[in-house]
């Protein structure tokens, strides 16, 4: 005696599946004229209809069933893709790049820490000078010391900001905050 399953049992749409892929396939084909993009919309089609297989009604036609996801797929693709840019060589998704958040925060810590290091009159001339904006001269003004003092020290200031952050000549900092930029400008150090 054989263990076969009554003549009125409804198979298991999941066995019935493969049997249905070489017209999927062909269907695919037509949709999208091109072999290798059937194949992932067929693809794509299965993976739907496998994780969807609780709405399937037993009994009913499960090739129309499979066709119509696969339909809907392709074109639910098709708008997709309209708002999509094509950039086979990658040049425009280069120019998207953004640096993750948390990199120029931990940065702008780092300078904060470091910037807090310098002595009080070297945080003053880079204040004035980098962050405000004004002229040497505007500074050795407002200071009461000579115009070479204030290049000296706005100099010095730099040099041992940049050193206190353990960045070469021409390395680029992270900070994201104009400021920081400013402050760094001038010594040969880049703010990103």
């Amino acid at each position: 005696m054989t263990d076969r399953p009554p003549a009125d049992a409804v198979r298991d749409p999941r066995d019935e599946l493969p049997e249905h892929l070489p017209a999927m396939r062909a269907f695919a084909i037509s949709l999208t004229r091109n072999s290798a993009s059937a194949d992932d919309l067929v693809q794509d089609a299965v993976v739907k209809a496998w994780s969807n297989f609780h709405s399937f009604q037993p009994g009913t036609n499960m090739r129309a069933w499979l066709f119509t996801i696969l339909r809907n797929t392709f074109y639910s693709n098709m708008r997709k893709s309209r708002r999509e840019v094509p950039d086979p060589d990658g040049a425009y998704s280069a120019m998207l790049f953004e640096k993750p958040a948390h990199d120029a925060r931990l940065a702008m810590t780092d300078f904060r820490t470091a910037f807090d290091q310098l002595s009080p009159q070297h945080r003053e001339v880079l204040i004035l000078v980098g962050a405000s904006g004004f002229s040497y001269e505007d500074v050795a003004e407002m200071t009461g010391v000579a115009v070479g003092t204030v290049k000296s020290r706005a100099s010095r200031a730099r040099l041992r900001l940049a050193e206190l952050l353990h960045l070469e000549a021409g390395e680029d900092f992270l900070g994201e905050d104009k400021t920081t930029a400013a402050v760094m400008s001038r010594s040969g150090i880049q703010a990103a």
